[in-house]
């Protein structure tokens, strides 16, 4: 992980730096970054001398800015919220630093983001998301179209006082794709509340059946299609004695699964419970950044299978902190899980590492706190 930046000398007239420091916080409202924003609207208000006040950009297009041509473009359309949100909130009370996940919405601030000290978080620079596009229903622009977006993301990162990626491997990408300083550039994952989701003490799951977890909206992306072939065989081999679990929205076929859940909501009671009945947890999917399922299973005490895709090898550690295998291969991914069925002290030991490494890296509670550190640099407030 990336040293926090060098301090900046105060601004002239800027606040003591015994005093509160004052954040707009900009949230990107898709896919994994709502359950990352409710972590921090719960957690960043914790934190002693920040005073947060929360700007959400929803997703959805309604109203009439629909009608208007480009609107239907998903940065356009958070650009556009998000310097409305930004101005009213000025209007309201002067920040003394912004934060903003992700890069999308504050593509178009413009000079906001240079007029007040602004850190940029990001999961996944628009250049990764590009080859990971295929899986995401995005497909690449025209070349002028690209090279607009290449200049208007780089100028944002180059305005941005420093930028928060999830994982190394945006890091690496924002300074071999775009020329930034890697200085400017601290890692630090999302997080998942680790005591929350962490198994209790007296947990004891029994090993007469091996139940396998698999969490995702989009059963097709994630791989879930794989998983259930995979299953099929497992179960061939081992009848009862091995389960298969899908908390998913997508349509299943019947008999595919022991069971599926369509109705659990993030960090409910309900799903961690479903986390602490299982054993390894199963994600082999297609095209993703850091999915927050992971840690959320190390930290519920579940060996991990994933394939090696975007940032997933910093969580899932092959041969330590769980099993890695190639997209798509449904031989490897039902090798995988057949070596932890039949192994329990493999299950334990990675499981073990996993837990280890979530609460070492991926607490929310302690990022939380090392991204208002991070604020607190770029406004001179050390």
């Amino acid at each position: 992980m990336a040293d926090l930046p060098p301090t900046p000398e105060p601004a002239p007239g800027a606040p003591d730096a015994d005093e509160a420091l004052k954040g707009l916080v900009v949230l990107e409202q898709t896919l994994g970054h709502v359950t990352h924003g409710k972590n921090l609207q719960r957690l960043l208000p914790t934190v002693p001398g920040f005073e947060p006040e929360f700007a959400l950009v929803p997703f959805d297009v309604s109203g009439w800015p629909s009608r208007v041509p480009g609107f239907g473009n998903w940065t356009i359309r958070a650009g556009w919220r998000a310097r409305r949100l930004v101005r009213a909130a000025r209007r309201r009370r002067r920040p003394d630093v912004m934060i903003v996940h992700t890069q999308v919405p504050a593509i178009l601030m413009g000079r906001a983001l240079s007029s007040i000290p602004t850190v940029v978080s990001l999961d996944a620079t628009p250049t990764q998301y590009d080859e990971l596009g295929e899986h995401y229903a995005h497909d690449v622009g025209p070349a002028p179209v690209e090279r607009i977006k290449t200049w208007l993301n780089t100028r944002c990162f180059r305005r941005a006082a420093a930028l928060v990626t999830w994982a190394a491997w945006t890091k690496r990408s924002l300074v071999d794709d775009y020329g930034i300083e890697a200085d400017k550039i601290t890692v630090i994952p999302p997080g998942v509340d680790a005591e929350r989701w962490a198994a209790p003490a007296d947990l004891v799951r029994a090993d007469d059946v091996v139940r396998i977890l698999f969490v995702g909206g989009d059963l097709r992306r994630k791989g879930g299609h794989h998983l259930i072939a995979a299953f099929a065989d497992l179960r061939g081999r081992y009848g009862d004695g091995v389960e298969l679990h899908l908390v998913t929205t997508s349509p299943v076929e019947p008999g595919a699964a022991t069971a599926v859940y369509d109705s659990m909501t993030p960090n409910s009671p309900e799903l961690i419970a479903l986390y602490h009945r299982c054993h390894i947890f199963c994600l082999p999917t297609l095209g993703d950044c850091l999915p927050m399922v992971l840690p959320e299973a190390g930290a519920a005490g579940l060996a991990l299978v994933a394939t090696d895709v975007g940032a997933i090898g910093e969580v899932v550690r092959d041969g330590e902190t769980g099993l890695l295998v190639p997209v798509g291969d449904v031989d490897a991914l039902t090798a995988a899980l057949g070596r932890l069925v039949d192994d329990r002290q493999l299950r334990a030991t990675v499981a073990a590492a996993a837990a280890e490494l979530v609460r070492a890296e991926h607490d929310a509670a302690t990022n939380a706190a090392r991204l208002v550190e991070v604020a607190r640099r770029a406004a001179g407030r050390a």
